[in-house]
């Protein structure tokens, strides 16, 4: 019976050392980049520069209307893949204008931009 104790004791001892080297692992996303998630295009409030903290998040692919953004936005790509976005003065993501390259971002006006469209 002492053995067997002496063996669940030894048991837990190394458990509780292997968890204590191991440490702990938050749970955040892979490779955010300014706030931005791993897979989404981000776009953050107005005039904020640098880019801290995004106002909207998109995972899908598709046009994404907006509504209420003026004056100068950062739009960050931080999808994966070689995936693109573009800004569209259309609604529904008509009128787009040149891609934003996968991992990239840019730094554009968008009172005249009705929508925004993530591509594979």
């Amino acid at each position: 019976m002492r053995k067997l104790i002496r063996g669940a004791a030894a048991l837990a001892t190394a458990a509780a050392a292997v968890i204590a080297l191991g440490g702990t692992v938050e749970a955040k996303p892979a490779d955010a980049w300014a706030g931005c998630p791993d897979g989404a295009v981000c776009i953050y409030p107005q005039n904020q520069n640098p880019a801290v903290k995004p106002s909207q998040i998109y995972y899908s692919y598709g046009a994404h209307n907006l509504s209420n953004q003026f004056g100068n936005h950062w739009v960050l790509n931080n999808q994966t893949g070689g995936a693109t976005a573009n800004l569209c003065t259309g609604s529904n993501g008509g009128g787009c204008g040149n891609p934003i390259a996968a991992r990239t971002g840019v730094y554009a006006d968008l009172g005249p931009i009705n929508s925004i469209r993530l591509n594979p």
